[in-house]
């Protein structure tokens, strides 16, 4: 966990349930140690910008301008999300059900949470930041990055600037596995069973000519 990550999360009201706990003294010890590290967001580093650029969807949690959270999933190819430098990432938001609760919540605070799972693994990454709505006309760079590879009609792409971010330990995630990821095993086994079929029908014929049958014979 980062220092920032850190600052920004642990409010004087979480810190509080934290020495009830009994949790707080090892986090207040690493903020002691890396505390000017705080003062600056984080950079995401090669580890965690494969772990994005490899996700095929996310959730992003908003806030409505009345206190209440949201949530929405965004899903893709592959790298739909898109890392465009150490502090920066984004994606072409798609038409959808047009109830646009999240842009509207970003037009009254652009802060939002992401959650990016990866299930096979048994890994996750928690993640802040701001996020803005692009410009096509004034970013038609941007945006043709944002927008390569989504699949259907992009309203908009949404930048977002990493504020900090947090590797979330495997306990409790039950592994769960896409078509495209059981795809090769599937192609192995298939693959496998059509030679082990080939070998009984070529044992079979063996046989049966060695008792002088006719080949194919039950």
């Amino acid at each position: 966990m980062t220092a920032r990550y850190q600052s920004v999360l642990f409010t004087p009201a979480v810190q509080a349930e934290q020495d009830r706990h009994g949790s707080r003294a090892p986090y207040a010890a690493y903020l002691a140690k890396h505390g000017e590290e705080a003062a600056e967001p984080d950079r995401l580093t090669p580890e965690a910008a494969a772990f994005i650029a490899a996700r095929d969807s996310f959730y992003m949690a908003s806030v409505t301008e009345t206190g209440w959270p949201y949530i929405q999933h965004r899903g893709g190819p592959r790298g739909f999300l898109r890392v465009i430098d150490d502090r920066t990432i984004g994606f072409a938001d798609l038409r959808g059900n047009r109830q646009y609760i999240s842009l509207g919540n970003l037009g009254v605070d652009n802060r939002v949470s992401l959650f990016l799972m990866d299930y096979p693994n048994r890994a996750r990454l928690k993640l802040i930041g701001r996020a803005r709505l692009t410009d096509p006309e004034a970013e038609p760079t941007l945006m043709a990055t944002l927008t390569g590879a989504a699949q259907g009609p992009v309203e908009h792409g949404i930048v977002i600037t990493v504020e900090a971010f947090d590797w979330n330990c495997p306990q409790h995630i039950e592994p769960r596995f896409t078509a495209a990821d059981l795809q090769p095993e599937l192609q192995r086994l298939g693959a496998h069973i059509a030679r082990l079929e080939a070998d009984l029908a070529a044992e079979r014929a063996r046989n049966q000519a060695g008792r002088g049958e006719e080949p194919g014979t039950p």
